[in-house]
């Protein structure tokens, strides 16, 4: 009776997809770009229930993920915010084929009510101001942006992901940062975000592969079938990404 009983339990996990029954295995590991936190816990809630697993995230700088992706730290998914850190992963054999999923502009973001003014980005030269460092993508995509509007004002820090670049925002600790278009969707509440014209002519992709490391490879692949999918790309667009 006990055997019979463990079959009927078995079978609805196994109907689930993935490895034969992905809910035995419990865990799916993703590193992803800090600008994707939002987006990609609620693109996880579907994903576990049906799947029967929990999917584990570590945020941070796309640079510093795919490095250590590429040193052979455990995970199954890699997604990034730019192709050049995703390189890092693929040229180290860690990373199997990347696609892109998703596109993203750079913003200015205030405290609500934009009590310094901002109205573009040549008033960064008399405000209290916050990037992400040079390495990370944001960063990178903050400098093409600032050079090709002709602006040379500093930053009175550079910060390592474009989550602690908003965070100086929210703190009130400064009167602006450039971040993503959508990290300004997801702190509605407590920012006005003021549009860089352009911004759109030096847009970030977004990349996702599954990993070499993984111990869950159809599952992970199960992921970014979810993610590229019609209705994962609608919650992206809610989200404020961009389509490829």
């Amino acid at each position: 009776m006990r055997r019979l009983l463990a079959i009927v339990l078995l079978v609805p996990l196994a109907a689930c997809g993935g490895e034969g029954g992905a809910g035995a295995h419990g865990e799916l590991t993703v590193l992803a770009a800090a600008s994707l936190t939002d987006v990609f816990e609620e693109l996880a809630t579907p994903f576990e229930s049906e799947h029967g697993v929990d999917v584990r995230f570590s945020f941070g700088s796309s640079t510093d993920l795919a490095e250590q992706v590429a040193d052979g730290a455990p995970g199954d998914v890699l997604a990034t915010a730019d192709e050049a850190s995703m390189s890092l992963a693929e040229d180290a054999g860690a990373a199997r084929e990347a696609v892109t999923f998703a596109t993203n502009v750079l913003t200015i973001v205030v405290p609500e009510g934009n009590p310094a003014g901002i109205a573009s980005l040549a008033d960064l030269a008399d405000a209290t101001w916050v990037r992400c460092a040079d390495e990370a993508p944001c960063g990178k995509v903050a400098q093409a942006v600032l050079e090709a509007e002709g602006v040379t004002a500093e930053p009175v820090s550079l910060e390592e992901d474009v989550r602690a670049t908003l965070d100086k925002v929210l703190s009130g600790e400064a009167d602006a940062g450039l971040v993503y278009a959508t990290d300004a969707v997801a702190a509605a509440d407590d920012v006005d975000a003021v549009e860089i014209p352009g911004a759109d002519e030096v847009p970030t992709s977004y990349l996702a592969a599954t990993l070499e490391q993984s111990e869950h490879p159809e599952l992970a692949a199960d992921w970014l079938a979810w993610v590229t999918s019609e209705e994962g790309r609608t919650i992206l667009h809610d989200a404020g990404f961009g389509t490829p």
